[in-house]
């Protein structure tokens, strides 16, 4: 490692930028630090990168460095290495792959070891194929080598290495140790497409039987010998800090270990979690109030904000000229509010400091973060530092922010007498009360329908939180080298969020999907604008990030507009976009297969909504009924675009997943706040799609011979406006707020 001269003479430039789909990334000119490696094999194992490992008892281990958290990268990824690899996935032993800085996320726009933004497969199909292929390679001259033959005479296949002019073949196990010895070459062939036996075939899932027999574990059955549970307890109200306790009560309780403040509230720690929990009404605390603010106060404050200019994200010709030469000109406003993630599994961790190290077992999305964490509130060396990650049950974004893992390190660190491995769980009242939550915004739009029906000019302002600004402390540190001093990471942190807070630096994930809007390029004029707001509300990435929203507005409003023109929505679409683009694929795939052009059932109307969000593309036309306040979605039909596709199982279903989480929301869902409490407690106000509302759910896929893009996301944003629009088609009402039952009940008061 070079000394701080030599750091502070090179070119120690920082490059901060945002990127689409809200990613905070740091880009650096600093000298490189050695890679972590995995410990050296055993017995003569043969390991030729971080993610595979062959025994010599034949068995061949997978390091998945991507989280696995229902969206099927253990099969995917699995399947990328063995498809070059020429094993069945099935052979392949899927094993965590610990927090090291050789599983950094490679995509350019991220910078640590990071599960988000549908970046998985996007990301690994080319590495994880090359790992694969330097195995494969590697195992063919060890081969070569056994037998004295030409290389170019063996082949590798189905898990052996074949000399077919002698008909001799060795498993590759048994020629692990040969293999291991041999230098790693720098460059290795990959099968063409039309070679792949896995990639594009249905593969079944690798982790469904521990996830039907039991046998998997999540962060919450982590159990350790002498293990102590931890709740903790939190201000009742949004920034509050506490003021003082009084813990005699609450320690006197039966199994109560200690009471210990940490910095985000008061811990109580004890043998069960329900005799902790049982504990918590003993236990006497004052809080500082902090935010007092309400739901209807910041939508008031929103929409005053709204009433001014803000920065330009994106625009060109002239907006006045195109809205000026318009025969109708249609304004209007809309709202979406705060939402929680709700996974099922509740937030928690478990921390165990011991002889000189820290070891940490967690369900989160950014094992990075909480390595760097420990680092920090630990002082340990980061080679003193384990990562275990677990199984998580739901992520959705949720878990890249690492608030629980923090309090179980904090928690840790200041009960080191104890001597004991403590885990920290939530109750789902402490989950909904205090999630990173989807921020609320406001939208402003006005638009332009000219003599010709097409749209002339579209203006989009929005008002919203800005994510990045608030995770920028935490994310920054973790992604320069390791070696860099603690001191500059901690002000990296500092400098990236105040850089956002001023807008200094735009937060895209609040403008993607509008600012980029796909149908732009056939108007005549286009400007839209953000203005960032700071409301005390703690925000993070939400699944689909800014695309759940934009989309929603965006394509209400279109719909609108060719409402105003007198035009089928899907012809009005169309007309606005490319001919052979795959936005115009995907929209007419979903048209044709719910055969828009033919009349529906009486009862039932259609919305139609399109997006693009992670690369990736999906239209989906939603078939409504409506009676009174009550709707019913009977049918949704979705097409999507990601580019060539590993497995066309995984992709349906995380799209029909998709449109499960988006329904929920948008028909029922909205986190709003009185006196500074969060007034939503559990699923009896936060209401989750029950399985009588769930529709019939086609997905079709575009065939395309594109480089993969993100798929765990971009089936959300669609659903909320093709929803809506086909409530318009029913009832002739404009929802402009979600969610959409209770903005309908209002419409028909």
């Amino acid at each position: 490692m070079t000394d701080d001269a030599t750091l502070s003479s090179r070119r120690g430039v920082l490059r901060v930028a945002l990127v689409a789909g809200g990613t905070f990334a740091l880009g650096f000119e600093l000298p490189s630090c050695t890679p972590t490696k995995l410990p050296s094999p055993a017995g003569g194992d043969f390991a030729p990168n971080a993610w595979i490992r062959i025994t010599t008892t034949d068995r061949i281990l997978f390091a998945l460095d991507r989280v696995e958290m229902g969206q099927g990268t253990t099969t995917s990824h699995a399947t990328l290495v063995a498809e070059e690899l020429d094993v069945d996935p099935k052979r392949l032993e899927v094993v965590a792959a610990p927090a090291e800085r050789a599983y950094d996320n490679p995509d350019p726009q991220l910078g640590f070891q990071i599960t988000g933004g549908s970046s998985s497969v996007r990301e690994s199909f080319l590495p994880l194929r090359r790992a694969g292929a330097t195995a494969r390679e590697m195992l063919r001259r060890a081969g070569a080598t056994k037998w004295g033959v030409p290389v170019d005479e063996c082949v590798a296949k189905d898990g052996e290495v074949h000399h077919e002019r002698t008909g001799r073949r060795a498993k590759y196990g048994d020629v692990a140790t040969v293999a291991a010895g041999l230098p790693v070459p720098s460059d290795v062939p990959l099968k063409a497409p039309a070679a792949f036996r896995f990639i594009g075939k249905h593969v079944d899932r690798l982790d469904a039987r521990t996830k039907v027999d039991g046998s998997g574990t999540y962060g919450i059955d982590v159990k350790l010998p002498g293990m102590l549970t931890a709740i903790v307890v939190r201000s009742p109200t949004i920034g509050g800090k506490l003021i003082s306790f009084e813990p005699t009560k609450a320690k006197a309780q039966p199994g109560v270990v200690d009471v210990v403040r940490i910095p985000s509230g008061v811990a109580i720690v004890a043998t069960s979690y329900f005799r902790a929990r049982a504990a918590e009404k003993h236990l006497e605390t004052t809080w500082d109030a902090g935010k007092t603010m309400s739901t209807e106060s910041l939508r008031k404050a929103y929409h005053e904000r709204l009433d001014r200019s803000a920065d330009v994200v994106g625009s060109h010709g002239s907006l006045s000229n195109a809205l000026g030469a318009a025969s109708r000109v249609v304004e209007a406003r809309y709202e979406v509010p705060y939402l929680a993630h709700a996974t099922l599994e509740p937030q928690n961790a478990t921390v165990h400091l011991h002889d000189g190290a820290c070891d940490i077992w967690a369900p989160t999305q950014a094992p990075g973060l909480a390595k760097e964490a420990a680092r920090r509130i630990t002082g340990l060396p980061y080679e003193k530092i384990r990562v275990h990650t677990t199984m998580i049950g739901g992520g959705f974004g949720r878990r890249l922010a690492q608030d629980y893992v923090i309090e179980a390190l904090h928690l840790a660190d200041r009960t080191r007498h104890l001597g004991k491995p403590v885990k920290i769980i939530w109750s789902r009242e402490d989950d909904l009360a205090n999630d990173p939550y989807r921020p609320m915004s406001a939208h402003a739009l006005r638009g332009g329908v000219g003599k010709d029906g097409r749209i002339s000019g579209w203006f989009h302002r929005i008002v919203s939180q800005s994510i990045v600004a608030q995770i920028g402390r935490d994310w920054a540190p973790a992604i320069p080298p390791n070696g860099m001093p603690q001191m500059l990471k901690l002000a990296l942190g500092r400098t990236a969020g105040a850089l956002y807070a001023t807008n200094a630096m735009t937060d895209t994930s609040s403008h993607e999907g509008a600012a980029d809007l796909g149908y732009a390029g056939s108007f005549a004029a286009f400007r839209a604008e953000y203005a960032p707001v700071d409301t005390g509300v703690p925000v993070g990435f939400w699944r689909s990030v800014g695309h759940s929203e934009n989309a929603f507005v965006v394509e209400s409003f279109i719909d609108e507009l060719a409402h105003a023109a007198k035009q089928d929505p899907l012809a009005f679409r169309l007309a606005h976009l490319p001919e052979g683009s795959r936005y115009r694929a995907v929209l007419e795939l979903a048209a044709a297969k719910a055969e828009w052009s033919n009349p529906t059932k009486p009862g039932i109307f259609r919305g139609i909504a399109l997006s693009k969000a992670f690369q990736s593309y999906c239209a989906q036309v939603a078939e409504v009924s409506v009676e009174g306040h009550a709707v019913r979605v009977h049918r949704v039909v979705a097409a999507v675009d990601c580019g060539l596709v590993v497995n066309p199982d995984i992709v349906r279903a995380q799209v029909e997943g998709a449109i499960a989480f988006g329904l929920s929301a948008a028909l029922h869902q909205a986190i709003t706040i009185e006196h500074g409490r969060v007034r939503e407690t559990n699923f009896h106000e936060l209401k989750l799609l029950r399985m009588h509302e769930m529709p019939v759910v086609e997905v079709h896929i575009v065939e395309s011979h594109e480089p993969p893009t993100g798929i765990g996301e971009p089936g959300v944003p669609p659903i909320a406006p093709a929803v809506a629009n086909a409530i318009f088609a029913a009832t002739g009402k404009r929802l402009r707020r979600l969610p959409l039952l209770a903005a309908l009940k209002e419409a028909l008061a």
